[in-house]
């Protein structure tokens, strides 16, 4: 794939353009946005990411728009995972609503150059090491044993990382937020506040997350371009997507199966791959190895799509299967005798009165023969 040099110049100027509009249509103005506004803009930056797809699918063939559509489907699904850390991360800081939109842009903004490193690193490790694809798919398949062995469930508490720790005991930080800043004065000495920690903490989970995220987009395409607007099309639309799922990350129970699977499939890929361009000298006498037929890139984003599809429509389903079984519970259940209220029976004595009273007016009246007598 032959990217002219001002491709990427226009390509790079885009995106600063589009952190641009987030910062100073969004984030500049501190509030808390609507569910419409964050439906609104999340759909902007996937028809964004679909829009540059099509042009890379005419500009350089159908090959490389597959290859680009299943890195980005890839690294979007992965980073609505990332968004269960981002929930925890804000409640644990207890982020006010208002500033949290600096917050992600911010850190997502650093995660992106350093993913950047990252990718520029990756190529050049690919380009003179063909060895280096055991490695990220024998990595691949392990995080997605990780993964499927986590369940359903996810982690209720976050803990800070070394950076993290490093930072408070390097500088000195005040006990509560001073409205937006990221380092405020107090006694003539200067202070960082929790709000540049919890954008260092976003910051750095998501380069941790690119861990993963990197070799499975280089699973699915080797191309430098491709893996840099994939990943920037996926990050970029993250802070609006973090608003709009924000109550529904916990319905999707099954998405850590769903994404073991997809990490498994692409770490099989780059192992078939590896074999194919293998020169390792104990693996075949350093001769291809081309008995398995390598994986297409249709192959392995209708995989992606149907495994994504599947995932979303079980865990929806086992959502309201769970909370139709929950109201039944609360419909049918006995009520407590504390919570019952008390019905004077047939046989009760009217309050104000007393068994006497009562046994008295309801003696049978004596007979005209029996007084006579």
């Amino acid at each position: 794939m032959d990217v002219p040099v001002w491709v990427w110049i226009v390509t790079v100027a885009a995106i600063l353009v589009m952190l641009a509009v987030d910062y100073l249509g969004h984030v500049r103005t501190p509030h808390a946005p609507t569910l419409r506004e964050s439906a609104t803009w999340s759909a902007v930056y996937v028809a964004l990411a679909l829009v540059f797809g099509l042009i890379v699918w005419i500009a350089w063939g159908g090959d490389y728009g597959g290859e680009y559509f299943a890195g980005y489907i890839t690294e979007k699904s992965l980073s609505v995972d990332n968004l269960f850390v981002f929930v925890l991360i804000m409640t644990s800081f207890r982020v006010p609503r208002e500033h949290q939109q600096k917050v992600l842009l911010i850190g997502i903004t650093v995660a992106l150059v350093l993913r950047t490193i990252f990718i520029a690193a990756g190529a050049a490790i690919i380009a003179n090491f063909a060895w280096v694809f055991y490695v990220f798919g024998a990595f691949l398949i392990w995080t997605a044993i990780a993964q499927a062995r986590s369940g359903t469930g996810h982690d209720d508490e976050w803990n800070e990382n070394a950076v993290l720790r490093l930072t408070r005991r390097l500088f000195p930080t005040t006990d509560d937020y001073v409205g937006s800043k990221m380092t405020a004065k107090v006694d003539g000495k200067r202070y960082i506040t929790p709000m540049l920690i919890v954008m260092i903490a976003i910051g750095s989970a998501d380069l941790l997350f690119a861990v993963d995220s990197i070799p499975a987009i280089f699973g699915l395409t080797q191309e430098t371009y491709l893996v840099f607007t994939a990943n920037a099309f996926s990050l970029l639309g993250l802070r609006q997507l973090y608003f709009l799922v924000d109550g529904l990350l916990d319905r999707l129970v099954y998405l850590n199966y769903g994404l073991a699977a997809i990490l498994g499939f692409i770490g099989i890929k780059l192992v078939i791959h590896a074999l194919h361009t293998n020169d390792l000298p104990f693996v075949n006498g350093g001769e291809h190895v081309e008995a398995i037929p390598e994986i297409s890139t249709t192959v392995s984003l209708a995989f992606i799509v149907v495994v994504l599809a599947i995932t979303t429509i079980a865990s929806l389903a086992r959502d309201r299967r769970d909370r139709g079984g929950r109201l039944a519970t609360a419909t049918t259940a006995p009520v407590s005798r504390a919570e019952t209220p008390d019905v004077p029976s047939e046989d009760a004595p009217r309050p104000g009165t007393t068994s006497e009273t009562r046994a008295d007016t309801e003696a049978p009246a004596e007979s005209p023969r029996s007084r006579d007598s």
